[in-house]
């Protein structure tokens, strides 16, 4: 949150990941509903459902004709990389089923290398001072985050002295289903929720949703569901003991022999990069393999 002692912010930035409230703080700033961001920043995985993309770039138009830069990061490919021995694997939380049929989850790093690390150094390349160069005290960028009423307890203060973030939909007083009415109202009701093709925090619902509308999406996150049922090939490879099986879908089944007609125990609540909806679940178990250090 910004200090009023503060001296004015050096940037506006929009933390877009492209779903329904960080669209909507794009479309309003574009209407001057509220202050202009200078840039808009999504970062992108490299996995993310066509749709996403399509939504992208009528964001991108959007913006453009705001006078806004919709710039995409990215630090890598989050699918190629997680099944690429050479590669440092970035843990998913995947869901994991014990040998005696524990049930857990594996640690979640993935949202960390692909979304934040990538977008706060982007945010210091635009103040002007890249890492390791030290950015000077009072200077810094807010940076404006969509979290709606509904979700007021996901809202957090930036952990780094360079970026203040900011709420503009709780000053507004506005809730999910305002931003999807303000959308709907402007021609982009069909905004996607924004979640990597297989992101474990997908409900069942949504895996539905995408096997009847994007099938050639599902039937590669099934590809992935199967590769990744021992763990990160390095670990495999190695000899490394597993404890273990792992798993997209909560029911620890095989995404494709998973009945996505109804609901398969608690369900996941989505994942967004700076206060993942899903922080509650366990971010461990005993279950949990070796390889997801």
């Amino acid at each position: 949150m910004r200090d009023p002692h503060d001296p004015p912010p050096t940037l506006r930035l929009l933390s877009l990941g492209a779903g329904v409230q960080s669209s909507t703080l794009l479309l309003l700033a574009a209407q001057g509903a509220i202050p202009r961001f200078d840039y808009a920043l999504f970062a992108d995985t490299g996995w993310e459902p066509a749709r996403v993309y399509r939504h992208l770039e009528r964001l991108e138009h959007i913006a453009a004709d705001a006078g806004i830069s919709l710039l995409r990061v990215s630090t890598g490919n989050i699918r190629r990389d997680a099944l690429d021995e050479r590669h440092r694997f970035a843990s998913m939380p995947l869901f994991v089923l014990g040998p005696q049929g524990q049930r857990g989850m594996a640690r979640r790093q993935c949202t960390s290398e692909y979304k934040i690390k990538p977008l706060k150094k982007e945010a210091r390349r635009l103040l002007g001072y890249p890492h390791p160069a030290r950015v000077p005290t009072g200077v810094y960028a807010t940076q404006a985050i969509g979290i709606s009423l509904d979700e007021v307890h996901r809202a957090k203060d930036a952990d780094v002295k360079n970026l203040r973030n900011e709420f503009p939909l709780l000053d507004l007083g506005w809730t999910r289903r305002d931003c999807r009415s303000h959308l709907t109202a402007h021609g982009l009701g069909d905004t996607p929720r924004s979640a990597c093709i297989g992101c474990p925090y997908r409900s069942t619902a949504s895996w539905a949703e995408m096997a009847a509308t994007e099938p050639a999406a599902f039937e590669d996150a099934v590809a992935f569901d199967a590769a990744i049922r021992h763990g990160h090939p390095a670990a495999t490879r190695s000899g490394m003991p597993l404890h273990g099986t792992y798993y997209l879908h909560v029911s620890r089944k095989p995404l494709d022999q998973v009945d996505l007609t109804a609901p398969s125990g608690p369900e996941p609540e989505g994942c967004s990069p700076w206060s993942c909806r899903a922080d509650a679940a366990p971010a461990a178990a005993a279950a949990e393999g070796s390889e997801t250090q």
